[in-house]
Order: structure tokens, then sequence, then C-alpha cells
């Protein structure tokens, strides 16, 4: 058990992650990571990185990225990246554990975090430090967007950037990859819509070289070229 059960109403049960015991099938951990030490993405969080040691390193996996034009969004639509939310991709961490892909999100990110009764996977609150604003969120499921979990390479792009061509099981497994998803901010995801690095960056200043990191461990991870303005704008965060 991950911790002390506590009702809460006849609803819900808290689940103290504070101390708690990880499961093999969702490896939680409460170590928050800079992009470059957390290849995996299962570590929380979106730490900034500082050091000039970090931002060079950051730099040359950018420089790795392939550039190419930008395609048409003709015949995209979010099923074919499969099921919202479903756990059904392969080759990814927490795929097939039996929650829903967004839930092993919340799970991941969030502090004092609840489960529905009964439930080792349904979140229904928890409290969030939004990487991308800096601010701390108080969520609860019934305000549900709220809290977003943002595709840092968004799926629209990658569509446009040739993941119209892979086969389906690939797309799945990019859109359930925790390399590629952060819980954030509703509003601020919302404002960033299907946008590159060039269009769109994170409003807190000091997490923009993590975030076009991250962008592009997803970009090399699946061999997805960017745009030659976002990668401009991807070096030019990190210098």
């Amino acid at each position: 058990m991950r911790g002390a059960l506590v009702a809460v109403g006849a609803a819900v049960v808290l689940v103290s992650l504070v101390g708690g015991a990880s499961t093999p099938e969702a490896p939680h951990s409460s170590e928050r990571a800079r992009p470059l030490q957390n290849p995996d993405g299962t570590k929380p969080g979106l730490v900034a990185i500082t050091s000039r040691t970090d931002r060079a390193a950051a730099i040359k996996l950018i420089r790795k990225v392939r550039v190419a034009p930008q395609g048409s969004t003709r015949g995209y639509t979010r099923a074919r990246f499969g099921e919202n939310w479903a756990d059904t991709a392969r080759g990814v961490p927490y795929a097939r554990n039996g929650c829903r892909t967004r839930d092993d999100l919340l799970a991941r990110d969030g502090e004092k975090v609840a489960y529905r009764a009964g439930s080792r996977c349904v979140v229904v609150s928890m409290k969030l430090h939004d990487p991308y604003t800096g601010k701390k969120i108080t969520w609860r499921r019934r305000h549900a967007d709220r809290v977003q979990v943002d595709h840092v390479v968004p799926l629209s792009y990658e569509w446009r950037m040739g993941a119209a061509r892979w086969p389906k099981a690939k797309r799945v497994r990019i859109a359930n990859d925790p390399l590629n998803l952060v819980p954030v901010s509703g509003r601020v995801n919302e404002d960033k819509g299907g946008a590159g690095p060039a269009s769109w960056l994170p409003p807190r200043r000091k997490v923009r070289c993590s975030y076009v990191t991250r962008f592009a461990q997803v970009a090399v991870k699946y061999d997805l070229p960017v745009t030659r303005a976002d990668k401009a704008v991807m070096l030019a965060q990190c210098r």
C-alpha cells in the first residue's frame, strides 16, 4: 500500500505518496529532475536547466534534431493517435498497467494525491506545481480541465511533421509516452494548442531551456523532424 488511507465522504480515499512505496506497474518518484537526467520521463516536473555544462549538453542534443518543412494537417484527428488516454500503448513506461495514461501522469507529478474509493488508478484530487507558470494548483476531478496533460510535442504538430505516415502503433506510443507528457495549467495548455517552439514557449522563462530540451528528447527518440524556425528558437533558449 502506498500510504495511509483516509476516507473522504463516501466517494474517495486519500493516499499519501510521501514516503510511500512505488508499485512496479506505475513507479512514481518524488524526485524532480532536469530533462537530461530524466530520459524515460518517469520523474515528475520540469526542473530548470541552469548550469553551463547542462546547457551545453542540451544544445548538443537539440543539434541532433532533424529539420524538415511543415506539412498539412489534412486527415488529422485525435483518434489517429488512439483512444484518448487509453492504456493500449506498448513499449513505453506505464504501458498496459491497468490505469489510463492521464491518471498515471497526474499521479507522477501530483502531490497529496487522492484516488477514488476502491481504485488504485483514478485520481480525484491533488496539488500540482505547474512547471510552465510556476504556480501551485489545487485540483479536483469535478473541475477536470483546470489541469490538462500537455503533449510537449503536440499531436497535430507530429502529424504535420511526418507522423501521418507512421504506423498507428507508433502514434499511440508517442501519444502516451510519459517523456512527451507534462500536467500543466489547462488555460496555458489551451493557449499553446498545436504550436511548435517558434510560436509558443512556456510563460515561465527560466524553464524554457528545459521545455525545448524535452521537445528535442521526444523528437530524437521518435526520429521526428522540426521546422528550421523551431530548431533555431530551441537552440536560442539554451544559449
